[in-house]
């Protein structure tokens, strides 16, 4: 039992490095899964003026957006375009995201 035991913690303990990797690596999250494109360099400079800068904005705000366009909540004109590219992005990977854009500096 006591093996057990320690087979869990050490499974949950991996888990949560393995969460805190992808956390870690919200920038190069943002840049791989091309949102720098569109977005610009930390979220600061979109490419046309009629999308978002999302640099400093409420990390949770972000990540509900990115959810809602993926699951097709928010369909408006402009999801169309982040449509297929929140197709390939974990909910992991939006947070992680959210994350760096709502602290970025």
């Amino acid at each position: 039992m006591h093996r057990k035991m320690t087979l869990l913690g050490l499974c949950a303990a991996l888990a949560a490095a393995a969460g805190t990797a992808v956390a870690a690596d919200g920038q190069a999250l943002y840049t791989s899964k091309g949102c720098v494109a569109c977005h610009g360099e930390a979220g600061s400079a979109p490419i046309m003026p009629i999308y978002p800068k999302l640099k400093g904005q409420n990390e949770q705000y972000l990540l509900n957006q990115m959810k809602d366009i993926k699951s097709g909540a928010r369909a408006n004109g402009m999801t169309a375009a982040m449509k297929p590219t929140v197709a390939n992005i974990s909910d992991e990977e939006m947070a992680a995201i959210a994350g760096y854009l709502a602290g970025a500096q």
